[in-house]
């Protein structure tokens, strides 16, 4: 008797995708609810509000603690927290299709501890680089920084693939350059906005961290260089 053993027709994401991404909306449905009023009071409706203004990335505060050399450790969270707070939901469906698709990918191949790494490695840096380019009180939130690192650590796939295969390793950076000629576009029609920094400095930070938490990386991009 011949043995069969059915799968499925589509493959599932990766659990650490499958948490970012509940945890994503989660937050966005305590923010709809709470404007809706069917949670929290008069005062929930200024909630998201809030929470943009205390967990968001404010270059000033970080600017004063840098001068102060004073961190304390719930303003450094901003690091962290910044990436899941969004203007709208529309704001966050966008975030959650680079989050899946790109999340999947990469998933797929980076252990969940080396996708958090390239997914809050590339918000710290996309935090980091608004600090440096800009004067601003305009406060940093979103999830862009973060999934362009996603963005990043796909490219370095792509990369290290063609470079065993011999193929055009510049082909790899389609994907962010289509997308920066995209922000080009909307910043020439609507005015640019700041963020485009962090999400540069993001996918520059995920395809660099990859070389140091992929499986076997940097020792695959070593031997290429050898072999050369």
């Amino acid at each position: 008797m011949s043995s069969y053993r059915e799968e499925s027709p589509v493959n599932p994401l990766p659990p650490v995708v499958i948490a970012l991404a509940v945890f994503l909306v989660g937050i966005e449905l305590v923010f709809a609810a709470g404007s809706r009023g069917f949670v929290g009071g008069p005062q929930a409706a200024g909630w998201r509000i809030s929470m943009i203004e205390e967990w968001g990335f404010y270059e000033p505060l970080f600017a004063k603690m840098i001068g102060t050399s004073s961190f304390p450790l719930r303003d450094l969270a901003r690091f962290f927290t910044y990436p899941f707070l969004h203007l709208s939901f529309t704001h966050l469906l966008f975030v959650l299709v680079f989050l899946l698709a790109l999340g999947k990918m990469v998933g797929e191949v980076f252990s969940p501890l080396a996708f958090l790494v390239v997914y809050f490695g590339a918000s710290i840096a996309g935090a980091l680089a608004y600090w440096v380019v800009w004067d601003t009180p305009v406060i940093l939130f979103g999830g862009f920084p973060a999934v362009y690192g996603l963005i990043g650590a796909y490219t370095f796939l792509l990369w290290t693939n063609l470079a065993a295969t011999g193929g055009n390793q510049l082909s790899a950076f389609r994907i962010i350059a289509f997308l920066m000629l995209l922000q080009l576009i909307f910043g020439l029609l609507f005015g640019a906005g700041l963020n485009w920094v962090s999400e540069i400095a993001g996918f520059a930070a995920g395809f660099g961290l990859s070389f140091l938490v992929s499986p076997g990386g940097w020792s695959r991009v070593l031997a290429r260089l050898r072999a050369r």
